[in-house]
Parts: structure tokens; sequence; C-alpha cells
């Protein structure tokens, strides 16, 4: 992470000679990895890609990479700036809120689903990005099938509906039960795709961001399409998730991110009446306290009884999250 950045921080005055503007300006640079034989390999977003424009800037960022930082080589992709007329235009009054977590297996992705769900079932136009990429489930927890998007006379993504949401998945874009054996550039250009390429509705409102699980290389790319994000956090009750789930909230708070809270996922089970809190008690509360955060709904653990991964208005967590909802718009307004 020092590397890459010391290489951000080295480049990001160079000019674009296409609009006079810096890399840092333009929002230009978009992926930077490093691999085994020290070449650094760059995604650059560019006003106008011509080959002028290209051959001055590899001039440019060949002396500060190699030169100046004395790395062994540089393998640059320019793609155009899209981010004019796309969801991240700062024309566009849109929310995003990205939903985290340190570990696998909290319940993230079906928070988000939830959570995304209830945004729309109280009216505000939404839609939901799974940025999990290695482990997209957003399709199935939301009964979609899985199916490689169509695109529109512009090429642009045409997203998926469920639940009166708008969906894109890696999922979507892979084969059937095959695993993501992607590197580094390809998750950057993957990315790119998701917000930059998707056809949205004019009328959206909210994004909910499924974030990977951890502090990797995706959220940090994320992180340089869309600088400001509301994040929530989600752990269990258990000291094994709360202890990593506080390392994902001050790793949030790095990126610059506002915190919104705290979600305590899988708090207890209930069976005839009996309470179980069968991963301990008082993670939320101690996530929450040390980010300096508030927990701002517990869930108990019960099965969805219509689908696979989303609750009804009339079940308990169905209710739960819409309230959960409610009151992340009202800190939002």
């Amino acid at each position: 992470m020092g590397a890459k950045t010391d290489i951000k921080e080295a480049i990001e005055l160079i000019v674009d000679p296409s609009n006079d503007q810096t890399l840092k300006d333009n929002n230009a640079i978009q992926f930077i990895d490093i691999d085994d034989d020290q070449k650094v390999i760059l995604i650059l977003g560019i006003h106008k890609v011509d080959e002028d424009t290209k051959k001055k800037l590899n001039r440019a960022l060949a002396k500060v990479i190699k030169l100046d930082l004395g790395y062994q080589g540089l393998k640059i992709t320019f793609e155009a700036l899209k981010k004019q007329g796309s969801v991240v235009d700062e024309k566009r009054e849109i929310t995003y809120i990205g939903v985290a977590s340190g570990k696998g297996g909290v319940g993230k992705s079906t928070v988000a689903a939830n959570l995304a769900v209830a945004f729309s079932r109280i009216g505000k136009k939404t839609a939901i990005i799974d940025a999990d990429i290695y482990g997209s489930s957003i399709p199935n927890l939301l009964d979609l099938p899985v199916e490689l998007p169509k695109a529109d006379e512009e090429q642009k993504i045409i997203p998926f509906k469920a639940f009166d949401l708008e969906v894109i998945a890696t999922e979507f874009f892979l084969k059937e039960d095959q695993p993501l054996m992607w590197r580094g550039p390809m998750l950057g250009k993957m990315l790119n795709h998701f917000f930059y390429d998707v056809k949205w509705d004019d009328a959206t409102e909210y994004i909910i961001v499924d974030l990977p699980p951890g502090t990797g290389d995706v959220a940090m790319d994320i992180q340089k399409i869309i600088p400001k994000c509301e994040m929530v956090i989600v752990t269990t009750p258990h000291p094994s998730a709360s202890n990593v789930a506080v390392k994902a909230g001050f790793a949030a708070k790095q990126l610059e991110h506002e915190l919104l809270g705290v979600i305590e996922n899988m708090t207890a089970f209930t069976v005839n009446g009996d309470t179980y809190p069968i991963f301990g008690t008082g993670g939320g509360e101690t996530v929450a306290r040390k980010l300096g955060v508030d927990v701002l709904a517990e869930i108990p653990i019960q099965a969805p009884t219509a689908h696979k991964g989303i609750y009804e208005m009339h079940e308990e967590l169905g209710v739960i999250y819409l309230g959960l909802a409610n009151k992340i718009i009202k800190r939002l307004t």
C-alpha cells in the first residue's frame, strides 16, 4: 500500500496534454499495481485517447516511474474518461452507501441486499452494485438468474431488475460455477464498468455497494471512483468477527469515508420463545465504541419464508430492515 501511494503521489501532478489538467484533477489514476518483476501497471483515464496524447504521457510517466522511482518497467492501459454522464458525475445527486465487513461469513451481502430492498420499499429509487468481486452473491439473494447482461444502442450495460432495484454483479459476467481468476487490472476494469458503463436509471437516488470483506485493493480502487461513500460496518457478536470489523472501520476512515454506524448481524437465535446468543454477545457494541459510532441495528438469525435471501415486510427482519433504512436516511438528511 505504501509503494502504491508513493507512485500515485509521484505521478498525479503529471498533466494530461489533451485537456491541460493534472491526472489528479481528472481523477485519472484508476489502478496501480506492481508485479513480481518490479514493473508498474497503470490504468489511466484520459480526456482524449489519441496516439499523440498517449506518447506524451508515456514519456512523462516513464521518467517518473523508471528514472525517478527506479522501477524496472511500466505497462499502461489508457481509457477514455467516462465520468461525465455516469452515476459518478457530480451533476447527479446520488448517495453511495458502502456495506463492509472485516471478514467473510458475517452476512454482509444479505444485509446489503435487504437494506437496498428496504430503501426501495420506502419509496427511494435504489440500485445495488455487487462489488464483492470474488464472493459475488447478490444475484442469488435477489432470486436473479445468472446470465450475461444486454447492452443498449450506445453499448451501455443494461442492469437487471429485482424487487424494484437495478442490479449489477460480477457473477453475471462469469460462466456458471466457475471461480474468478482475474488479477488486478481486470478487477479494476470490471469496477470501472459497474460505475461508468452501466445504464443506471436517471432517477436513481441511492446506490448500495456490497464491498468485499477486508481492506484490500478493491476497496481502495472503489475509493478512487467514489471518494465520498457513506459506510456501514457489519459484524457478528463473536470476537473474531468484531476484532477485524474494527480494522475495516478504521480503513474506511483512512480512505476518508463517513461511517454511519455498525450493524450487528446474527445477534441471537430464538426457538419456542427461548433466545440463544450462539455467537456470544457484545461484538457490535465493541466495534461501535472503538470506531466512535452507534449500533444502527441488531439483527437476529431467521430464515426468510418466501425468498432465498430477502425478508418480506410482514416478517420480523423485514420490519427491522425498514427501520434501519429509515434511520440511515434520517442521518443522511
